[in-house]
């Protein structure tokens, strides 16, 4: 990182935070050593695996590579956001049920990227889904599950209406 430390109002998780921090500091950084996140993982610090997805709006993005200067006025959301162990949101919970875990350092990103493709896509096809997850990486073998508790989450939306398909005129 390089520059005098700034300071940065951020949205993270529906509350305002203020860090100091170099304007080049990726916001991984941030999260996990500033905000105590540990949601989002270190992987490659290359925006290739997946493991430090988080919200911004409601687009997927690789927080290793996203400086936190680039965020203000811009919503971000963790896995801490999503939900609570007693009130996960409805994709944590279809990937418990699905027991799409076994080592779960992916699991952060193939959560995020879920919640993302059935935020504009709620009833998304498997090539959809496979799509959405292709850049994520998985070393333990769980993919059958990943998909599955995908294709759960998108079962458990509500149906759409005319109005709600892409493309739709109103």
């Amino acid at each position: 990182m390089t520059g005098a430390p700034v300071s940065f109002r951020l949205h993270v998780n529906r509350e305002s935070v203020t860090v100091e921090t170099a304007p080049d500091t990726p916001l991984l950084y941030v999260l996990r050593n500033d905000l105590a996140l540990n949601g989002p993982k270190y992987g490659c610090g290359l925006g290739e695996c997946g493991a430090c997805a988080v919200l911004v709006g409601d687009r997927a993005v690789r927080s290793c590579t996203l400086p936190v200067s680039a965020l203000r006025d811009r919503a971000v959301t963790t896995l801490e956001g999503l939900g609570t162990p007693d009130a996960p949101h409805p994709v944590q919970a279809a990937f418990i049920a699905a027991q799409a875990a076994q080592c779960g350092y992916c699991l952060n990103g193939m959560i995020i990227a879920t919640v993302a493709l059935l935020r504009r896509n709620p009833h998304p096809d498997e090539d959809a889904i496979r799509q959405a997850l292709r850049h994520h990486l998985c070393r333990c073998g769980t993919h059958r599950e990943i998909l599955a508790a995908v294709r759960d989450a998108a079962a458990s939306q509500p149906p759409q209406t005319a109005e709600d398909r892409p493309g739709a005129k109103p």
